[in-house]
């Protein structure tokens, strides 16, 4: 199973966490249950515990098992969810176990992904995603894998297993679905190259989800952009021009899919070519969100996957938005300072882009910088 059921949308779910000493462990489970509710599910209830390693078989143990059991039962749980990935065997063992549905988190992931694409690029990424999800449980709850299938007037060599065939076929799509997102990523090459031919400086806004980066997209270029306080309110690439009366000059502003603690691999292959547009950029506006207690762990996620992606040595300047949220005693003394990231003292600006409060500030930082790069001064 790759989606979440339509019956089970709103269902009553149990989130369950695993505290295995790392230091990014959600003790609330508070992420964990915003992305349940982004994807249309209602979280009744939550279990945290410590272990030093998974158990090979159920995760949690089987003493641990038997409690979710008892509290799923309790709260009337339809199904159960966990904030780490689960092994195919893990999940089927539990699902035995806890007799109702398992997923975990990158499934999870995968649903809001799908719920969200719109453009046809990201249909093609989130399907590849799927797809390369689902090659790996294929053994995982269905019975008839098991029968032999081939023979005479049977697709697929004799003895051929139903699994080996699915297996074969999924292995065919993925192939399909990865050289349609080549002529994809062929065509954004094309308009890339056109807009180095018209001298175009191009930023991108990258950030952990729900920073606010598409509001302040909006704010900046005065579009109409979806936004919402939700995880992955949008997922597909939107780019605008940006015109800077400082700099005299305009600039193309592209908002990127936000970015999120152990964020699938799987989706980060899918997503290169949307994440390219960072990749390719003069200069990022790393969003932050200010008002969260996390931010330091969720800059460091966003810099780690700038890494992976190849991005970590553009220019950046540090928007921590959200200012209205702020209590008074955490407010800043001036709205334009520099923060030490990663060792380099990178320009900072402190703004609310809901009410546009700092927004002019960070239009003359822009300008500054982009004039600079004209210059060849620009880091």
């Amino acid at each position: 199973m790759t989606k979440l059921p339509p019956d089970l949308q709103r269902a009553p779910t149990l989130l369950v966490g695993v505290d295995f000493g790392l230091p990014n462990f959600d003790a609330d489970l508070e992420e964990l249950g915003l992305l349940a509710q982004t994807a249309g599910l209602n979280p009744v209830a939550r279990l945290t515990c410590k272990r030093k390693a998974p158990d090979a078989a159920l995760f949690v143990g089987s003493g641990k098992a038997d409690e979710i059991k008892l509290l799923a039962t309790q709260h009337g749980v339809l199904e159960v969810l966990f904030d780490q990935n689960l092994s195919p065997a893990q999940q089927r063992n539990l699902e035995r176990h806890l007799e109702l549905p398992v997923n975990d988190r990158t499934l999870l992931i995968l649903e809001i992904f799908g719920q969200r694409a719109r453009s046809h690029e990201g249909k093609l990424q989130v399907e590849l995603a799927r797809m390369q999800y689902l090659s790996t449980r294929l053994v995982r709850r269905w019975s008839h894998l098991e029968r032999q299938s081939g023979g005479i007037g049977m697709r697929g060599g004799p003895g051929e297993t139903q699994i080996e065939l699915d297996r074969r076929m999924i292995g065919e799509n993925i192939k399909k679905v990865k050289e349609r997102l080549k002529k994809v990523k062929r065509q954004r090459q094309t308009q890339r190259r056109q807009r180095e031919r018209r001298d175009a400086f191009n930023i991108s806004l990258v950030g952990y989800t729900n920073a606010g980066k598409t509001t302040l997209f909006n704010a900046l270029v005065k579009a109409r952009a979806y936004a919402a306080d939700q995880l992955f309110a949008t997922l597909d690439t939107t780019t605008r021009q940006l015109y800077l009366g400082e700099a005299a000059r305009s600039v193309s502003l592209s908002d990127t899919v936000g970015f999120i603690r152990d964020l699938p691999h799987g989706l980060i292959d899918a997503f290169q070519a949307t994440l390219q547009e960072a990749v390719d950029a003069d200069l990022l506006l790393h969003v932050v969100d200010a008002s969260s207690e996390h931010f330091l762990e969720q800059m460091a996620e966003v810099q780690r996957v700038l890494t992976e992606i190849g991005a970590a040595e553009i220019p950046q300047v540090l928007v921590f938005n959200k200012l209205d949220a702020l209590e008074i005693g955490r407010r800043p003394l001036q709205l334009e300072d520099s923060f030490d990231l990663a060792g380099i003292q990178t320009p900072r600006v402190f703004l609310s882009a809901l009410q546009g409060e700092g927004v002019a500030a960070l239009r003359g930082q822009l300008a500054r910088m982009v004039s600079a790069s004209n210059l060849g001064t620009i880091r």
